[in-house]
């Protein structure tokens, strides 16, 4: 067993996150940078490190899962879900359940409730989950403040209805932050949860061996209603989509049968 192979079995020992699903090549690629980057001599003394400090280890999971979002990331794919793949699903149900997994800082659950209060003419029509690995990112997305280059795909007409600004910081309004609940989940080892008619995971499982994202997807179709949606990152495709039970509407989403 090689250094590395013992770094990751003492990572899932300990904290429980399984490395061997993420792409050895460019997970093993991206620690080696790290270890060299912070000055560490080997994966020992950086595992010694981890497991000796809990802020070490926050910032070790911001760092393996690149929490880099903005809102309306691919505008042209927001623009789809609005205009058809939301209305359709609101024509046919009166109240929609949506997952926004792995969401990082929270711009793409808030991005999605925006939407909706817009298309839904807000009432009580929608429910939204965002959940993520990695707690501390899910603290600062509950908080909803980000910097400008988050918020430059927004509209100046929305900036001022869903936003305020404090000290240079865009603030999230309390009404859209309520329509937002965010837990903490392990895509990779805990259990889905079920009943929705939206699931948004995107720009995640591209690091993610092919084994690991057949494990991922086929559980998100699980976890979807019938004709539900699942919308991923425009870098991600399925290519098993059919054994899955799915069928491809249009680049990034994918409805299930």
């Amino acid at each position: 067993m090689t250094d590395f192979d013992r770094f990751k079995e003492r990572i899932f020992q300990t904290f429980g996150l399984d490395l061997n699903s993420y792409k050895e090549n460019q997970l093993k690629r991206r620690l080696d940078n790290l270890l060299s980057r912070k000055q560490y001599s080997d994966y020992q003394a950086f595992l010694q490190h981890l497991t000796g400090n809990k802020n070490a280890w926050h910032e070790f999971l911001d760092y393996l899962t690149i929490n880099v979002s903005e809102f309306f990331r691919d505008v042209k794919m927001f623009q789809t879900l609005e205009t058809k793949i939301l209305p359709d699903l609101l024509q046919k149900k009166g109240n929609l359940k949506i997952w926004s997994a792995a969401c990082s800082n929270g711009c793409e659950p808030y991005t999605i409730a925006i939407i909706m209060e817009e298309i839904a003419k807000g009432g009580n029509r929608y429910q939204i989950d965002a959940t993520d690995i990695d707690n501390t990112i899910l603290q600062a997305a509950a908080n909803g403040s980000y910097g400008a280059d988050s918020v430059r795909n927004v509209s100046p007409n929305r900036l001022a209805k869903y936003f305020t600004i404090e000290q240079g910081k865009y603030l999230v309004t309390n009404g859209i932050k309520a329509r937002v609940t965010f837990k903490q989940h392990n895509l990779l080892a805990d259990q889905y949860p079920r009943g929705y008619d939206l699931i948004a995971c995107r720009n995640v499982t591209i690091y993610f061996t092919r084994e690991a994202q057949d494990k991922v997807n086929k559980s998100f179709a699980q976890s979807l209603n019938s004709g539900g949606y699942l919308f991923i990152g425009g870098s991600e495709t399925i290519f098993n989509y059919a054994e899955l039970g799915f069928e491809k509407v249009s680049p990034c989403f994918y409805r299930k049968k």
